[in-house]
């Protein structure tokens, strides 16, 4: 009997190395140490068998489980190896390769789409882009600017200051800009006339309801010359209207004032969403109010007064005329894209958002 078993053994090991793959190692472990094979059911029969052969017998067949199921315990753990580095080179990724399905990489959002498109067009008009700081003096935000010491623009009410308790009428006194119109100023004091330039940027003022946030951006703009009149400022700004809202918009001129334009004018352009204020359904427009008109921005002549700050950088205000203009970017995007609440620019809602691609 124990010849038997050590031919069985033989035999399987001789198996368990050659197995090529788990299933074939598996397919032996059943063949030799299955319910149904050979050596188990030698073991079963032991007790049957004389009293001089149980204990030779059971000791050779325990021996001979125990070293099979090492046998194939360890062929196991060859094989997995083995076909893991097969699985891993068989479904190798390319990871240059473009994914399917493509990444979403997202979209610009509305204020940015609409910025580009504004600044797309005065580039269009010959006018150059330039940017400044966000925290500004007093000098350049009001004093420059022609702003009196009583202008209720100054007030705390009114604007950011970095420090708070600070002197509001030193002109070193640090504030978060109002508008885009400081540079103006520093434009000028960098380069003599002809100047064309536009502004965007962030701005900031205490404000905040359905039209207004405390942040907001601006495009301040900003042309000098010899020989330039508000007609020519109609003119740019009718391009721009056309431009932006359709090319059968027209704009007017009503008088208005600001501190550093002098005469100032508030801007509106011809409604784009029904005739005469009246909607294609016969109802008053919600958009224009029935006015027919929708104010669009302030504009202006340069005051003589700010060309004074710079009159030793070749601004002779005897000599030169410009004109300027200040446009929201987010009413602009407001008006074009029908958004009813200022703030859900902001709001972060992706459901928003996504309409805007």
């Amino acid at each position: 009997m124990t010849d038997r078993i050590q031919q069985i053994r033989a035999e399987a090991e001789q198996a368990i190395t050659t197995a090529a793959d788990t299933q074939t190692l598996e397919n032996v472990r059943i063949h030799y140490l299955g319910r149904k094979a050979e050596l188990p059911n030698l073991l079963r029969t032991v007790a049957e068998l004389p009293a001089g052969e149980r204990a030779a017998t059971g000791k050779a067949a325990n021996e001979a489980r125990k070293a099979l199921e090492a046998a194939i315990e360890q062929r196991a753990l060859q094989l997995a190896a083995t076909e893991l580095e097969q699985r891993l080179e068989r479904d190798r990724v390319d990871v240059t390769l473009p994914p399917d399905p493509g990444v979403h990489i997202g979209r610009l959002h509305l204020i940015t789409q609409t910025r580009r498109e504004l600044e797309d067009v005065f580039i269009g008009l010959g006018f150059n882009v330039a940017e400044g700081p966000e925290v500004e003096t007093v000098y350049y935000n009001f004093d420059a600017l022609n702003h009196v010491p009583t202008h209720p623009a100054r007030l705390m009410t009114d604007t950011f200051y970095v420090e708070p308790g600070e002197d509001i009428f030193d002109p070193t006194t640090l504030l978060l800009r109002t508008h885009t119109s400081p540079m103006q100023v520093k434009a000028m004091e960098r380069q003599p006339p002809p100047l064309y330039i536009i502004v965007p940027g962030r701005t900031y003022r205490p404000d905040n309801d359905a039209t207004h946030t405390p942040q907001f951006h601006q495009i301040e703009g900003l042309a000098v010359d010899t020989d330039i009149t508000l007609a020519d400022l109609q003119g740019t700004l009718l391009a721009f209207a056309r431009a932006i809202f359709g090319e059968a918009r027209e704009v007017r001129l009503r008088p208005h004032f600001f501190p550093f334009t002098e005469p100032s004018v508030e801007v509106d352009v011809s409604c784009f969403n029904c005739t005469n204020g009246i909607t294609a359904g016969g109802q008053r427009c919600p958009l224009c109010r029935g006015e027919a008109w929708i104010e669009i921005l302030g504009a202006g002549m340069v005051d003589p007064n700010v060309f004074e700050y710079v009159r030793e950088h070749g601004y002779d205000p005897e000599k030169i005329q410009g004109f300027a203009f200040g446009i929201g970017i987010e009413r602009i995007a407001m008006l074009k894209h029908d958004v009813p609440d200022l703030r859900l620019l902001y709001d972060n809602d992706i459901r928003f958002l996504e309409q805007f691609g």
